[in-house]
């Protein structure tokens, strides 16, 4: 064998060296539906903006529901006697007399008898100020007030005030009483027609929203149902994820309507024993809503997000039905 072939032998028996083994691409794993697009981000605007309106309105609904009860109970608990004056008889006596006998009587909390002065106040805002009053047959009143949770016999006690003292009147606001309770369920039945007028507007504003959202992610549906995807994966998978919109919606503008309530009642504590604060809570009563009103706004909260979630699995269903 001559060199030269041993040469060719020795190049032949060397082995070439191993190929370095390719390093695999990475693999980056995206959600099917995309969570951060421009469809996504107005949906969410739109189920926060109408979450809050929505909930604002069933806090004010619960409020004037409340409001109109507190004045129909106040003004309940409290009766009025009107001592007249007559010829021949004493007026003070008469009303020292009534305030012994309503004091006595069982189920009465409170008695206050007005004064000469204070009676004659009464009429200004009809008569005016500083008019001599003294030739007038001016009433006194004794402003009565039942104990919290009695039921007293107010027949038998006009009767008793009646035999005792003939020109006492008692008088239990009845008339009044039946006019705020039909202005309070006329409110109330306003406040609920307000309020499912929001939340029909709320219903169509996201079926409306989640569809646009929808039609921008047409082309995943298509390219899902070309490749094979069953249409209760695709549904599946879209439904799951307008459900975290409308969660996030919701809780966006609910949360804001749970504070708002939260500081209107914190303000109102702490005006509570002014002068303003007693004239609101007269006309409004508290600002508290209380945990019916705030269990009512998660309430909505979850029914927005199931919306949200019901219209886009609805949408997607139509789509995939079109393209077959």
């Amino acid at each position: 064998m001559s060199t030269n072939d041993r040469a060719l032998v020795d190049v032949r028996d060397i082995a070439e060296p191993a190929a370095p083994p390719k390093e695999a691409l990475p693999r980056f794993e995206t959600p099917i539906v995309p969570k951060s697009t421009i469809a996504g981000r107005a949906l969410i605007a739109v189920v926060a903006i109408m979450t809050f309106l929505s909930s604002v309105t069933t806090g004010a609904v619960i409020l004037v529901r409340s409001a109109a009860s507190d004045w129909q109970s106040e003004v309940a608990r409290e009766v009025t006697v009107q001592v007249r004056p007559a010829s021949g008889r004493n007026l003070e006596a008469d009303v020292a007399r009534v305030v012994e006998i309503v004091r006595g009587f069982p189920g009465i909390g409170e008695v206050r008898p007005y004064s000469k002065e204070e009676s004659a106040r009464l009429l200004e805002p009809w008569l005016g100020s500083g008019l001599p009053l003294d030739d007038l047959p001016v009433p006194r009143i004794v402003a009565v007030r039942i104990a919290r949770g009695a039921a007293p016999d107010l027949a038998q006690l006009q009767a008793l005030l009646t035999e005792q003292v003939p020109t006492a009147t008692l008088d239990d606001h009845r008339g009044f009483i039946e006019r705020m309770r039909a202005m309070g369920q006329a409110a109330f039945l306003g406040g609920l027609a307000v309020l499912a007028l929001v939340l029909a507007a709320t219903v169509l504003s996201v079926t409306f929203a989640t569809r646009g959202a929808i039609a921008t992610n047409r082309p995943v549906v298509e390219v899902l149902h070309l490749i094979g995807a069953k249409n209760s994966f695709i549904s599946h998978h879209f439904q799951q994820r307008f459900l975290g919109f409308g969660l996030q919606g919701g809780l966006i503008g609910g949360g804001c309507a749970i504070a708002l309530y939260a500081l209107l009642d914190l303000a109102g504590r702490r005006v509570v024993g002014t002068a303003a604060g007693d004239q609101f809570a007269a006309l409004f009563g508290t600002f508290s809503i209380g945990v019916f009103g705030y269990v009512a706004i998660v309430g909505q909260i979850a029914l927005i997000a199931l919306v949200t979630a019901m219209a886009s699995r609805r949408t997607v269903s139509r789509t995939l039905e079109a393209i077959q």
